[in-house]
C-alpha cells in the first residue's frame, strides 16, 4: 500500500473526508459507518440530507453484507458492470449502523473501475462517497477541481490524474419488487442495460 493511500486510509478512520480518483469523476468520501463524517461530507457539499449519500465498495460481494435482498436482475448488471459505471439503488440491511441520509431504507452503491479508488477501499471498506464538488457546481474531473471548490473540508486529496468525466455513472433502481428501472443515464446507455436485462424500464 502506498503512503498516500495509507494517509487516506488513516483519515477515513479518524472520521474525516478524502478525494479521491474515480472512472467518472472524482469523490468526496468518509466512513459510511461514522454519521459525524457523513454529515461533516454534506456539509462540505452544501447538500442537505434529502440527497443521501452513495456508497462505494470494493468488491462484489460486499453487496450481500449491504444489501437485504439482491433480485437475480440487479445481481445480472452488477456482474455485468462491476467494476465500472453503474450506481444499483437496493434495499439496505436494516441491522447496518450508518445514517446516509434520507434514504428511505435504501442505498446506492457502486463498485468504480479505478485502481486509486480500489486500493483505497481495500483498505477502509465500504466509503460513502459523493462527487467531489459544492451542490449545484460541475463535477471535478482533477484533484485540483475538487481542492478549488472544498478546500480545507477535506484532509486528503488522492491525485490519481484526470477521470475520464464529466459524464457520471448511470443509476438504476433494484430495491422494488418487479424489473429494475433506470433512474438517471450516464455513462452506460439504455441498449448496454437492455443487453443484460431486457426487462428493464426506462
Amino acid at each position: 500500500m502506498s503512503s498516500d493511500i495509507e494517509e487516506a486510509a488513516a483519515a477515513v478512520s479518524a472520521g474525516r473526508l478524502v478525494v479521491l480518483p474515480t472512472d467518472t469523476v472524482y469523490g468526496v468520501g468518509a466512513d459510511a459507518f461514522s454519521p459525524t463524517a457523513v454529515n461533516a461530507l454534506l456539509a462540505a457539499k452544501g447538500r442537505g440530507r434529502d440527497m443521501p449519500v452513495p456508497v462505494l465498495v470494493g468488491s462484489w460481494s460486499t453487496v450481500d453484507g449491504i444489501a437485504s435482498r439482491v433480485t437475480g436482475e440487479a445481481r445480472e448488471l452488477i456482474e455485468a458492470f462491476w467494476p465500472g459505471p453503474l450506481s444499483i439503488v437496493l434495499p439496505q440491511m436494516p441491522t447496518l449502523a450508518w445514517d446516509l441520509g434520507d434514504a428511505g431504507g435504501t442505498v446506492m452503491v457502486r463498485m468504480p473501475l479505478h485502481p486509486v479508488a480500489l486500493e483505497l477501499l481495500e483498505a477502509t471498506g465500504p466509503m460513502a462517497v459523493s462527487s467531489a464538488n459544492r451542490s449545484g457546481q460541475p463535477p471535478a474531473v482533477t484533484a485540483e477541481e475538487a481542492r478549488a471548490q472544498l478546500g480545507a473540508s477535506v484532509s486528503v486529496y488522492l491525485d490519481g490524474g484526470p477521470t475520464a468525466g464529466p459524464v457520471p455513472s448511470t443509476i438504476v433502481d433494484a430495491s422494488l419488487e418487479g424489473p429494475p428501472r433506470v433512474l438517471r443515464l450516464g455513462t452506460l446507455t439504455g441498449d448496454d442495460l437492455r443487453a443484460v436485462v431486457p426487462t428493464i424500464v426506462g
